[in-house]
């Protein structure tokens, strides 16, 4: 079993590849290739999934390729195959943040889902929110756009450079996590 599963949210299809809503599935990419592996599709779960070691540590990367407002059909049967009696203690998930400001990266277990529809189906499928999550911070949207506008747009140029150093930033929290424990790592980052 792994140590802990992380699960990247984001929309499936190369429309949605570089959206601010798909941050989280390209932190796993990005965890899957700093480990040297790859995502391979996993019907029975409706993911990509890779088994990676990350700081000396086993750990299960995963990307839903259901819809984000369907991403519990993935966590649940994931929960169940990779993680010990099925904890959701151990389930890590990243994501995008409006309440957040665009570069900013915070860690949190449990609590609501600020209503983004990703988690809320994650918490309906798995009858938990006691997960942990990676937030990535997009910011709000400006003037009068729609946050289903915001978080769907392509980014390119300068906001897709800085959306790629968010990722990274991601997989660099993650890494801390395993290193210093969730607790401490959430210490450390949420101070900054």
């Amino acid at each position: 079993m792994s140590q802990l599963l992380v699960l990247g949210l984001g929309n499936p299809g190369a429309e949605y590849a570089h959206t601010r809503h798909n941050v989280g599935q390209l932190a796993v990419e990005e965890l899957a290739r700093r480990a040297s592996t790859s995502l391979r599709a996993e019907r029975s779960a409706h993911a990509r999934v890779a088994q990676a070691v990350i700081d000396s540590a086993r750990v299960t990367l995963a990307v839903p390729t259901t819809f984000m407002n369907e991403s519990g059909q993935a966590a649940a049967p994931l929960v169940r195959r990779y993680l010990a009696e099925a904890s959701v203690g151990d389930l890590v998930v990243i994501h995008d943040e409006l309440d957040l400001p665009e570069g900013v990266i915070r860690l949190k277990v449990g609590g609501g889902t600020a209503g983004h529809n990703g988690l809320k189906s994650i918490g309906t499928h798995l009858h938990s929110l006691d997960f942990a999550r990676i937030r990535i911070g997009i910011g709000r949207p400006p003037g009068q756009m729609s946050g289903a506008d915001y978080v769907l747009r392509e980014l390119r140029g300068e906001s897709r450079e800085a959306m790629m150093v968010n990722v990274a930033l991601a997989c660099d929290a993650l890494t801390q996590i395993l290193a210093e424990g969730f607790t401490q790592a959430m210490t450390t980052l949420n101070a900054r």
